[in-house]
């Protein structure tokens, strides 16, 4: 291993990160992230590329990276400059294509002044065809002097001939069903991945409180689905809390577990609470 990816690997682990976490968030490949640990720059697709992996793996562990560039230049292979060999494909253009290109931008400077006097015109003849027009929604009804008087009350005799009027019947009420707690079931695990089912069917919450130093990264439809949300907390943040609707599968990946709490309908998860990371995929009950 060389002293460049020993201090990587250091400042790695001191951040409680994994190959796959870096690889996650820098979206560089695994074999080349290893590969700059133990010095085999050979593996990277060129050396032009070992720099920019290298910048941005340090800054990934909370390094300098211009400093680290700066103290280990000796040991990087020299960039090449990946255009060097490329041959020339500007030639030079015949007067008839210039010849076809003012025409062209005539063409369009007209256009864009004719469209908006059309709509201008269109726009007028509409309003001055319709403006003594009066929809017969709007025009005010006839006041008529007729209306229904009010129905007198139904009266009942009772058994001495008096006459009573019955008292307006309550109508029955019942009471609304209690919510039923929400459960959450461990399906299987798949590459330290676990997938959760949540249960009753319906709309519920993923509520995340952080609570200290540590990463986050929500995506919609699973793993490979779409990121909507990516955040790294520091230790001296102010805790709080992100909320998210469970539609459909939720992946969440936590960096130190230990300071982070999930609740989903109310129910609070298991994380483990590990220092480590953690990764699950909740999964609504269909």
């Amino acid at each position: 291993m060389s002293d460049l990816g020993n201090l990587l690997r250091k400042a790695r682990e001191n951040r409680g990160y994994t190959l796959d976490d870096i690889q996650e968030i820098t979206k560089i490949r695994k074999r080349y992230l290893e590969a700059i640990e133990n010095g085999d720059y050979k593996v990277l697709p060129g050396s032009f590329y070992v720099r920019a992996f290298v910048k941005t793996y340090a800054e990934t562990v909370g390094l300098n990276a211009e400093e680290v560039l700066r103290l280990y230049q000796k040991e990087l292979p020299k960039p090449s400059d990946p255009y060097e060999n490329m041959e020339p494909v500007v030639t030079r253009r015949s007067r008839r294509e210039h010849h076809s290109d003012r025409i062209g931008k005539v063409t369009v400077t007209l256009l864009m002044w004719l469209f908006p006097l059309v709509i201008i015109a269109v726009a007028y003849i509409y309003f001055a065809n319709n403006a003594e027009r009066v929809p017969d929604e709007v025009r005010p009804k006839p006041i008529t002097q007729e209306t229904e008087a009010p129905q007198p009350p139904e009266t009942v005799l009772t058994g001495d001939g008096a006459a009573a009027t019955p008292s307006p019947a309550t109508p029955e009420t019942t009471p609304p069903p209690s919510a039923e707690p929400v459960r959450l079931t461990l399906k299987e695990t798949q590459r330290n991945i676990r997938y959760v089912e949540v249960s009753p069917a319906g709309p519920h919450m993923v509520e995340i409180t952080v609570t200290g130093r540590c990463w986050i990264d929500v995506k919609e439809g699973g793993p490979q689905g779409t990121s909507i949300f990516t955040k790294e907390f520091q230790a001296e943040d102010t805790p709080q809390t992100i909320s998210f609707e469970l539609k459909g599968p939720l992946y969440v990946n936590m960096g130190r577990a230990d300071n982070v709490t999930i609740t989903v309908g109310g129910t609070a998860y298991d994380d483990g609470d590990k220092a480590g990371s953690a990764k699950v995929v909740f999964v609504p009950a269909t």
